[in-house]
């Protein structure tokens, strides 16, 4: 149905009201393939809660931009509809000075609570939280707020918890699923259906990560914000949802070495996206150039010893494939707080040896090659090959090792000092570990090659 429409031209508003009998996220996907203005228009010819049911998905693209080509009356009814967190999202996007003028025509509540979530930094638990909720005093029966639930359930985002506020404070005091409310006895008090254990709640601070995990932990539908006892609001799965796999995508940028795009890639422009990545490209290219000091140190070890220079690529790309590897696992267990910062000590124990061990491995493995090539004639790595090889096998284990414990202690210094881990991506581990394991590489070809080679 969907591609059919796609192939007829008609008026935008004959085309809109072919477009109310498809599913929401279908309209989503139709309006993505179109030109931004031609979406607009049909935005436009929408119904106004259609208009509001597209503005609301998160996979809709440039919404921003579209909510400032409609009219603006129509802009103001749709954001008025709209969740209260995904309606800060869209208009975080808007520019003055329209935004300023689409502000003024909302009403009272909508302005109030498009104010409570934008006060909130990026990547908290108050900046995706919806301020759509269902709570009751606890002097009600459970009669009294299943009525209640009937009522403005339309209105609210989720209805599977209910929160139950102390009469006088307004504090919050327990959180009831509507399962548990259904089977209660009707004339008794809300309280009685209510699960004898504390309710589960974050700060409007709380980083959305943490809020995802204890959503996970705990099987939660949503959780309360909550913000000196009162309850401001609260995140849903679905919104954690789609908040982790924008974070996910940012972390994966990162790895890459490069600054996260918050676009789809065929949608970036091409000045933004060589600005995302000249950056980082300059910073590891200068970080690369000590690689280019290290050797010219080691010139003079160099001339004397040619065959030291055919390893080097394998020298460099283990220790960086080590540093690299532990920093992935250390990022993710970060994330998940399988580990914490105190628990710097405890990697650092489990590194050394695994590093050591890993070395070893990669140091047989490089020993056996020369020996192969050197007894079948492959190639002739001259009178001192035993030398070679050993400085090879030894080196590869001093680089290893120390790529895997620099790899696994960057994110916590990272972390220590307020930055992302995510920052300490597999190309800087790689730099910082090409220009120490040159010079753990020459160091032991001077010990173990002195009087002979070099």
């Amino acid at each position: 149905m969907i591609q059919e429409l796609l192939a007829r031209k008609g008026e935008f508003s004959d085309f809109a009201r072919r477009l109310t009998r498809e599913r929401i996220p279908d309209i989503v996907d139709l309006l993505n393939t179109k030109e931004t203005e031609e979406t607009g228009k049909i935005l436009a010819a929408l119904p106004d809660e259609q208009a509001v049911g597209v503005f609301d998905e998160a996979g809709l693209d440039h919404p921003g931009e579209l909510m400032a080509l409609l009219p603006r009356p129509k802009a103001a009814r749709i954001l008025t509809g709209m969740s209260s967190d995904r309606a800060a999202e869209v208009f975080r996007q808007l520019e003055e000075p329209g935004r300023s003028a689409l502000f003024k025509l909302l009403d009272a509540d909508t302005k109030a609570s498009l104010n409570r979530v934008l006060r909130y930094p990026m990547h908290s638990a108050g900046s995706i939280m919806t301020t759509e909720f269902v709570s009751v005093p606890a002097d009600w029966t459970v009669a009294q707020t299943l009525d209640h639930v009937r009522r403005v359930e339309r209105s609210r985002e989720t209805v599977y918890a209910i929160y139950v506020l102390d009469p006088v404070r307004h504090t919050l005091l327990q959180a009831v699923s509507l399962r548990r409310l259904i089977a209660a006895e009707p004339q008794a008090d809300v309280l009685s259906a209510a699960p004898e254990t504390r309710p589960l709640a974050v700060s409007p601070l709380t980083d959305r990560e943490e809020a995802a995990q204890l959503i996970s932990k705990y099987d939660l539908l949503a959780v309360p914000v909550v913000e000196d006892g009162l309850v401001i609001g609260i995140v849903t799965v679905d919104d954690m949802i789609d908040a982790i796999l924008a974070e996910s995508t940012e972390d994966v940028q990162k790895f890459g070495g490069m600054e996260a795009i918050d676009e789809p890639y065929m949608q970036i422009g091409f000045g933004r996206m060589i600005r995302k990545r000249a950056g980082w490209l300059c910073a590891l290219f200068l970080s690369e150039m000590l690689t280019a000091s290290a050797m010219q140190h080691f010139s003079d070890e160099l001339q004397r010893a040619i065959v030291l220079t055919l390893f080097i690529p394998l020298i460099m790309s283990s220790g960086g494939n080590s540093g690299s590897q532990a920093t992935s696992l250390l990022i993710r267990a970060l994330a998940l707080q399988e580990v914490r910062l105190r628990d710097w000590w405890r990697v650092a124990l489990r590194e050394i040896p695994t590093g050591f061990v890993l070395g070893a491995i990669l140091g047989v493995v490089g020993i056996g090659r020369i020996v192969l090539w050197q007894k079948l004639g492959i190639y002739d790595y001259g009178p001192h090959w035993i030398l070679v090889a050993i400085t090879i096998g030894t080196a590869l284990v001093g680089i290893v090792l120390f790529g895997s414990l620099s790899g696994s202690m960057l994110p916590f210094i990272l972390k220590r000092f307020g930055f992302d881990p995510a920052s300490a991506s597999a190309p800087f581990v790689a730099t910082l570990v090409d220009v120490t394991g040159l010079v753990i590489y020459f160091s032991v070809a001077l010990l173990i090659l002195q009087g002979t080679l070099l």
